[in-house]
């Protein structure tokens, strides 16, 4: 199973990113909520992007494209093996960054790639 950090975790049962963080764990996956709403989901504090954990396979982005530039060092330093970039996450400067570090970019939906088997 793939360790899934999920940027943008929210409490809000109606956000894409709360039906990702449960349909993760639903599938059987870890996951690591970081936002800036309090609170959990599928029983996983959100916590601040502070602590950079080193065992990520994938990042999950439900943070929009202008609110992205104060996580690049966040994401870049957890040193996933791929980030996906959800719709309306779209940031080439970001994607054009993470391949230089050999981290793999997807623009996709986890909550699609999930259904279909392609997480």
């Amino acid at each position: 199973m793939k360790k899934t950090l999920v940027i943008g975790a929210t409490p809000n049962p109606s956000r894409y990113a709360y039906l990702a963080s449960n349909k993760l764990v639903r599938y059987g996956h870890e996951i690591v909520n970081v936002g800036i709403k309090k609170g959990e989901v599928a029983g996983v504090p959100i916590e601040p992007p502070q602590t950079i954990h080193h065992d990520i396979d994938t990042v999950t982005l439900y943070v929009g494209t202008r609110n992205q530039s104060s996580l690049y060092d966040y994401i870049l330093n957890t040193n996933p093996k791929r980030i996906i970039f959800n719709p309306g996450t779209e940031n080439g400067e970001l994607e054009a960054m993470a391949r230089q570090k050999g981290i793999e970019t997807i623009e996709g939906c986890t909550l699609v790639m999930l259904s279909t088997g392609e997480f």
